[in-house]
Order: C-alpha cells, then structure tokens, then sequence
C-alpha cells in the first residue's frame, strides 16, 4: 500500500477487515511538508454565533476601528492631542480585550501574547507621545530635553 492511499480508521474493523462505510482516513506523506494554508489565530473564531449578523460577530474588531477613526476624524479636525489620546486609548483596549475574550474575531492577528504585546506597546506608546505633546505638555520627562541638547550640540 503507497504512503498516500487511503487506510481504515482504527477501530473502525470487524472480524473480516474493515467494516464497510466506516470513514477512511488519508495518511499523509510527510517527507515535504510544506505549508498549504495559514492557521487561524488563537481566539481568531467568532465572537457570537454563526446566526448572528456579521457585524455583530467581529464587535471587538469594529469597536476598536471605531474608536480608531473617531481619533483620526479628531486629529483632521485640529483636536490632535484628544485624537492621539483617543487612538492609544483604542490599541490599549484591543490588547485587553485580547486577554480578557476567548474569542475576538477578527482582532486576532498573531498569538495572544504577540497580539497583547503589540497593541500594547504601540498604544502606550501614542499615549505617551501624546501627553508629550507641544504646547503645554501634560507630561514632563526632565532627561529628554537634555538628550535633545546633547543630539544637536555634536
């Protein structure tokens, strides 16, 4: 028998050999094993069932779209540091939702660790660069100004 013909399922024999009707399985040669198609993120199914409309399926996703645009139509409008806060605040919250849902939809991208790590560097990083912002920051780092100083006097 070749390594890709199909062989009975274990279990699945009478007396005389295999039972007919009893499913087969396809044994795989595994001398190339060569990826076909890409895995689905872990927590990558859906977020409600399979009846549900698909808004109403990926709401993870779509709220942090949402708050992701609502930032951007915030900072076109000249509210910039409101805007910024708003889209860090939006990556933040993806990472948490990430660890706290199984099941995120389409919000799932890589592992959970990845994903949480990800949108949680990057949104406490917009958060803070836009505490930092000119004028009148809401945060003030001392040592940045002198590594400014540094920076251009070499």
């Amino acid at each position: 028998m070749s390594a890709d013909a199909p062989r009975a399922v274990p279990g699945a024999e009478g007396a005389t050999g295999p039972v007919p009707g009893a499913p087969v399985a396809k044994v795989r040669n595994r001398r190339f094993s060569l990826t076909r198609d890409t895995a689905r993120p872990e927590g990558g199914g859906r977020t409600a069932p399979g009846g549900a409309p698909a808004p109403a399926r990926q709401w993870p996703m779509l709220v942090v779209l949402g708050s992701v645009g609502a930032g951007l139509l915030l900072t076109g409008l000249d509210a910039s540091r409101v805007g910024a806060l708003l889209i860090g605040g939006a990556l933040l919250a993806a990472g948490l939702l990430r660890w706290v849902l199984p099941s995120v939809g389409m919000l799932a991208v890589r592992s959970r660790f990845t994903d949480m790590i990800t949108y949680g560097v990057l949104g406490g990083a917009i958060v803070l660069l836009a505490l930092m912002t000119q004028p009148k920051p809401l945060l003030d780092v001392p040592f940045l100004e002198d590594v400014l100083h540094f920076t251009i006097k070499a």
